[in-house]
């Protein structure tokens, strides 16, 4: 079994290079122990964003008067939540089977051992590949934390497979991940609190704009413990059986705990480097322990390639997916190199919060000069005639030659039009010329034009 590209992890970077491979005639192999698609399909971005638009949903109908609508009484259903997800992530899986299948990609279920560059052991079956990708992505970062061992907790694959709510919820870690499970179990009425040790949530998203969040879920009842950092953990049970976490913690105002029904750990992933063989390949690796690769994503060793979390540039789907489009080509011969200037992070809160390019935390540190446009979202009319009572902002950070340096929404649907800026970076646009492309009106989209 010769295979001119064997590829071992089968998530966004893996199945997405599969497929390019696939398509340009390559004999591809793909092993992925678990489940097509990886993390991100079965356990991450799409399982969690089917939970937060039922929420969102449920949200709206509540609010529904807002907007001149009566709807006389709302509820949900968690079990038919859960239940709905679980359909979603069967049906994606399904169409990425399809699409290898469909590019003669043979995908072989188990766990994948490397011999060296050119064999891979899997199911007692050794195969040869002229080109090794790694794509073997990352998984939940548990800290030590005393009494970590003693007591029940979720990640997030407990949290999307819950079928009962907990009446509180403590979140230790207030990123995208924390976030975005608060925001969910806040909307359905559990008392969250979120703790994070810095001194705001969302570290990597513009600081202003993630204060301006962190206020709006606040007035929705979400307590957040800001410079806080959890120095053990303990667990009780009630008279009536219920099990309860105790949180203790330490900051300014000196010690004390939090005690809730249920524990959130989300305070970060890392990457998969262990349980595949990566050490019979001798790669060389970064300061900070990741594989390293060039701009092609060649890592040290000749005909061997790494590709979405194991590089730990950004541990985002959509930076794997053109990682490994990059990767294949330079397999392929093709000229092409990967960009990590307009990388958009998303986090799908409500209302969402986007970025792309640098922050202005980023810029001072890097010693950059630039200038600051904000614009309350208001200036969209699409956006008033949709997001009653809210409240958002855009900001966009230019250089002193008038490129887009970064671009920051908080509002929805921020997503959506985040590469609107991203593209700008990306070609190197100034002002003028970015001016010159004619937008829809009325879209939210025009928040740029109106600040530009």
């Amino acid at each position: 079994m010769k295979y001119q590209i064997a590829i071992i992890g089968g998530g966004p970077a893996g199945y997405t290079a599969a497929e390019t491979a696939g398509k340009a005639g390559l004999s591809v192999v793909l092993f992925e122990k678990q489940s097509l698609g990886g993390v991100c399909l079965n356990e991450g971005c799409i399982p969690t964003k089917t939970l937060l638009y039922s929420a969102k949903t449920y949200d709206s109908a509540r609010h529904a008067s807002k907007y001149a609508v009566s709807v006389p009484e709302v509820s949900f259903d968690l079990s038919k939540i859960v239940a709905r997800k679980q359909k979603v992530v069967r049906k994606l899986v399904l169409g990425v089977k399809g699409k290898l299948v469909a590019n003669n990609v043979t995908v072989v279920n188990g766990e994948a051992s490397i011999a060296d560059k050119n064999h891979v052991l899997c199911g007692g079956e050794t195969y040869e590949c002229d080109n090794l990708l790694l794509c073997t992505g990352s998984e939940t970062f548990i800290p030590s934390i005393p009494g970590m061992d003693e007591v029940p907790y979720w990640t997030h694959r407990e949290a999307l497979d819950n079928k009962e709510l907990p009446k509180s919820l403590a979140v230790i870690g207030g990123g995208v991940i924390g976030m975005e499970f608060a925001s969910f179990f806040n909307s359905l009425g559990v008392e969250v609190t979120v703790i994070e040790m810095l001194d705001e949530i969302l570290g990597g998203m513009d600081k202003e704009l993630s204060a301006m969040l962190r206020a709006e879920y606040t007035k929705r009842g979400i307590k957040f413990m800001l410079d806080t950092k959890v120095v053990s953990l303990s667990g009780n049970v009630l008279e009536d059986g219920q099990a309860q976490v105790q949180v203790n913690y330490e900051n300014a105002g000196g010690a004390d705990s939090v005690v809730a029904e249920r524990l959130l750990m989300s305070v970060g992933r890392r990457p998969v480097t262990k349980g595949f063989g990566l050490e019979n390949l001798g790669l060389e690796k970064t300061e900070r322990g990741n594989i390293w690769v060039d701009g092609q994503m060649r890592t040290s060793v000749p005909g061997v390639y790494a590709c979405g979390d194991l590089t730990g540039f950004s541990l985002l789907a959509h930076t794997a997916v053109r990682e490994a489009e990059v990767a294949v080509h330079a397999v392929l011969g093709k000229e092409d190199c990967m960009s990590y200037k307009a990388v958009p992070g998303v986090v799908y809160t409500n209302p969402e919060i986007a970025g792309v390019g640098d922050t202005e935390e980023t810029l001072r540190k890097k010693g950059i000069p630039y200038r600051t446009i904000k614009l309350p979202m208001a200036y969209s009319g699409r956006f008033v005639a949709e997001n009653e009572g809210v409240n958002g902002m855009c900001k966009l950070l230019l250089a002193e030659d008038d490129t887009l340096l970064g671009a920051h929404v908080l509002g929805n649907p921020a997503s959506e039009i985040i590469t609107l800026a991203g593209m700008a970076i990306e070609l190197r646009l100034t002002v003028s010329e970015w001016k010159k492309i004619i937008f829809p009106h009325p879209t939210v989209g025009e928040i740029f034009r109106e600040a530009l």
